[in-house]
């Protein structure tokens, strides 16, 4: 797969442009202002039934990893499913939870891809430039970018850099011992080592950092009560035979 593969399509084409240029305005060196004392984890899920989608937000604790507060915002899915502008879809729930929030973090660990991307621009780092905060992409499948699966180490804490149009744009991460990698790269504002002491500092006891697992369980918890929510409203409709 080429750099640009994705650009294929000229209805899009307007987006692959927005992406260039946002891309210039990614910084990826450490830009974290102070302590971080609250870190959230970012998650969206779809209800293909309904055409709906939840994105949620999930405020920790950055020392004890408690949960602070959370939030979740529920809208029509306002985007196709097109391959390399994934953001663009699921940006817009995230946004506007993150508006409903009292307790700001001060860093989002997403369930997604930073610069790991075909166009550098995955959905941690277009969401770190719209809310301009530092952001972690921490994916659990792999999307772009070379690594020898060969070298990484099975303990806790190994990483392989993952090469892609000859630069470095993530690692592969072993965040406990013997488990599948995660993919971690820089979202925005943040460095890649940064990115990678805080991925394990979230991850003390599970393969995925604790960010991802309370943000995932909320998504999942609400998609499924508005789905027992909509077949139960369905039911009510229905004329007595």
């Amino acid at each position: 797969m080429k750099e640009g593969y994705y650009e294929e399509d000229s209805d899009f084409m307007p987006y692959y442009l927005l992406q260039k240029e946002l891309k210039q305005k990614v910084i990826s060196y450490n830009d974290i202002k102070g302590e971080v004392r609250y870190i959230a984890g970012a998650d969206v899920a779809y209800n293909d039934a309904t055409k709906k989608m939840v994105g949620a937000l999930v405020v920790l604790d950055a020392n004890t990893l408690q949960v602070v507060e959370q939030q979740v915002h529920e809208m029509e899915v306002t985007f196709p499913y097109v391959p390399g502008l994934f953001s663009f879809r699921e940006v817009p729930p995230l946004v506007e939870a993150f508006k409903k929030l009292q307790t700001k973090p001060d860093l989002i660990i997403c369930d997604a891809h930073g610069m790991a991307h075909p166009n550098g621009m995955g959905m941690a780092t277009h969401l770190g430039l719209e809310l301009d905060i530092p952001t972690i992409g921490c994916a659990k499948s792999w999307l772009v970018g070379i690594y020898d699966k060969s070298l990484l180490g099975l303990e806790r804490g190994a990483t392989q850099p993952m090469m892609w149009d000859s630069k470095i744009v993530g690692v592969a991460l072993r965040t406990q011992d013997n488990v599948k990698p995660l993919f971690v790269s820089v979202g925005h504002r943040v460095d890649l080592q940064t990115a990678i002491d805080w991925v394990l500092k979230m991850s003390p006891s599970y393969r995925q950092p604790e960010t991802t697992r309370q943000a995932d369980h909320l998504v999942n918890s609400v998609m499924k009560e508005r789905m027992e929510i909509d077949f139960m409203g369905d039911e009510a409709v229905e004329e007595p035979i």
